[in-house]
């Protein structure tokens, strides 16, 4: 048996201003997902359990799409996770990136990032519909990334960027957020245009600012951020009360990651975010922390 690891994502700085082609700062977490591969009589996906009936029905699409575009290897594939599913981490993009790997490594065929990239597409568009991109490549790269309308520019810290990921409640679907807020755009759509581009703003910012290891410059457009999803109506009074805990408590800077809505993750950027982990995991909250870009202590 071989395995696969793909990596989730969170975004640091440019949640849905990416849908209207404006660049976002994303990162690969610690935590991901793990395909497991044994040789078989025909292409097999063992589907993972509790999952409900149309996430089953769009699991088996996506793997029909990703073993056609492989030539239907022989192999039996299984995954296991710890991602937390609907929580704005990436989950389908690192199942469709570790599910693609381990397909073509059954076929004997080569998985380079733009390989693996296309295949997992196919699998997110099965998923999603029109995906933005940013999940799948993000995974497949397995590092931070500005990325923009299907390109992404890895980007490389001199120091360590360490953010908790604390999770406060279920939330509406993606796609349902989404719609939600294309809605008033289309709308309004030059009021709308205009936030959409100043979040952009901020995610060249961002990836400058790591580059540079000037980390009270990131949190602070990690801020400022979360104030203009909150203008675009994409937080709530959950959100809203752990970024404030979070700086409350040391954080530089505190936001939702993802698509928002009434729950999800939050992420609070710490120069050393283990006593926080250890102090929400002691107030029942769940949370983890991981390191997205930066050089890391042996």
């Amino acid at each position: 048996m071989t395995s696969f690891f793909a990596p989730g994502k969170l975004i640091l700085l440019g949640e849905h201003g990416v849908v209207y082609g404006h660049p976002a700062l994303a990162a690969a977490i610690s935590r991901g997902v793990r395909a497991f591969a044994e040789p078989c009589s025909s292409s097999q996906l063992e589907l993972p359990i509790g999952l409900r009936p149309p996430q089953q029905q769009a699991l088996e699409r996506a793997f029909a799409a990703a073993a056609k575009l492989t030539r239907h290897p022989k192999v039996s594939i299984s995954v296991e996770s710890d991602l937390p599913v609907s929580m704005g981490l990436g989950s389908s993009g690192a199942l469709a990136v570790a599910v693609t790997r381990a397909l073509l490594d059954a076929a004997g065929i080569a998985h380079p990032p733009a390989t693996v990239e296309k295949i997992a597409l196919a699998m997110e568009k099965e998923f999603h519909g029109t995906p933005s991109g940013v999940d799948h490549t993000t995974s497949a790269r397995g590092a931070m990334v500005l990325f923009q309308k299907g390109r992404a520019t890895v980007v490389k810290g001199r120091k360590p960027v360490k953010v908790l990921v604390a999770l406060v409640g279920e939330r509406a679907s993606t796609r349902s957020t989404v719609a939600a807020l294309r809605e008033r755009q289309a709308r309004w759509p030059r009021r709308y245009a205009r936030v959409f581009k100043e979040i952009g703003t901020l995610a060249r910012e961002g990836a400058e600012a790591v580059r540079q290891g000037d980390l009270d410059s990131l949190g602070d457009l990690m801020n400022l951020n979360q104030g203009l999803l909150s203008a675009l109506q994409l937080s709530s009074d959950r959100i809203d009360a752990m970024t404030r805990y979070l700086r409350a408590h040391g954080a530089l800077g505190a936001k939702l990651t993802g698509a928002g809505g009434d729950g999800g993750a939050v992420i609070g950027l710490f120069r050393e975010p283990e006593p926080m982990i250890k102090r929400l995991t002691d107030e029942g909250v769940t949370c983890f922390c991981s390191q997205l870009a930066g050089p890391i202590a042996l």
